[in-house]
């Protein structure tokens, strides 16, 4: 039988000379200055594309930060319940780019003995805070709405609210497509999840404008109803996330992606069937391991040559596929035969 492993192009035959230092000052000392285990160090991928994600959460955190700011300066002086809603969970929106901006740089650290996978999976962790927070976001802005029901209050400056919603909205919207953008560039489900999320809450900013418009027609239980509203579409959110992290936290993966890969597998030359094929995300890049029948006739050398070419091959074509472990295993005759 031969059993080889392929782990990336780049990462064989190398020494593990440098030294790491652990406890609190490894810890800190891999936030600000993190290093790669890649003797090809010249363009590291993995931290290129976290320092990307990086960028997208401070962007995203001064631009919303801004618009919410703008929102609570109108809710001061008009009393809206469903502005409050809004803004509040405008405001929880920008929280969360906190938790997703560590995951990125702690996801930068490299892989030790202790955390052999490296540390990626800090992503699906910031994920579960991003949770919480639409969670809290939704139970504070309809308890809310609900007491405005049962004691209602004037809603004043009913130009400024509209404006207001109106400013939620292009905050949101703008956030939202540029996190999904880089999201979709660097392959991070969190950060496509979270700008999602503000094109959601940009559109519940729009629904400050009905409150508005039904106060201004005299219906003034029109705002807290919007209000009510604007915590359906929250918790509507909530359920898009919660089924995301979870799949994120169970390993799941588009099983296109997984017959991408098998595809690219058994275009190999040499290969003649497929075992197992198992993918993972880590952060947000794939792993994968496979398990591939050859030729029993091969030697080893051929064997070894058959499994790097056909990482080669997978990392090559399955995107945000970072790297694969291959065993080649010698097909019986009666497996050749069928194939």
């Amino acid at each position: 039988m031969h059993d080889v492993n392929q782990q990336g192009d780049d990462h064989h035959d190398h020494d593990h000379e440098h030294e790491h230092h652990g406890g609190l000052r490894g810890f800190v000392t891999g936030l600000f200055r993190p290093h790669s285990h890649d003797a090809a160090d010249s363009v590291d991928t993995a931290l290129e594309s976290s320092a990307q994600g990086v960028r997208a959460v401070k962007v995203s955190l001064v631009a919303l930060g801004v618009s919410a700011l703008l929102q609570v300066l109108v809710v001061a002086v008009s009393g809206s319940v469903a502005l409050l809603a809004d803004t509040i969970h405008n405001f929880s929106d920008a929280l969360t780019a906190v938790p997703l901006w560590i995951a990125f740089v702690v996801g930068r650290r490299a892989a030790n003995r202790r955390y052999t996978y490296g540390y990626g999976r800090a992503e699906d962790l910031a994920g579960l805070f991003i949770l919480a927070m639409i969670a809290l976001s939704a139970v504070v802005a309809g308890v809310e709405a609900v007491r405005r029901l049962v004691d209602p209050s004037p809603v004043e400056h009913l130009g400024w609210v509209a404006l207001a919603g109106l400013i939620g909205f292009l905050g949101n919207e703008l956030v939202a497509v540029y996190r999904m953008r880089v999201g979709r560039q660097i392959g991070s489900a969190a950060l496509v999840a979270d700008g999602l999320h503000a094109r959601t809450d940009g559109f519940t900013s729009l629904a400050v404008l009905a409150g508005a418009g039904g106060v201004a027609a005299g219906y003034p239980l029109a705002d807290p109803i919007v209000g009510l509203l604007i915590t359906v579409a929250i918790l509507a959110v909530l359920r898009t996330a919660a089924r995301d992290v979870y799949r994120r936290l169970m390993d799941a993966v588009d099983p296109a992606l997984v017959d991408q890969a098998e595809r690219s597998l058994c275009a190999t030359p040499g290969v003649v069937g497929v075992r197992t094929l198992r993918m993972r995300w880590i952060g947000h890049q794939i792993h994968a391991e496979a398990d591939l029948d050859i030729d029993a006739r091969a030697t080893l050398v051929d064997a070894h040559r058959l499994a790097h070419d056909a990482e080669h091959r997978l990392t090559r074509d399955v995107p945000k596929l970072r790297s694969a472990a291959i065993h080649a295993y010698p097909a019986h005759p009666q497996e050749l035969a069928s194939h």
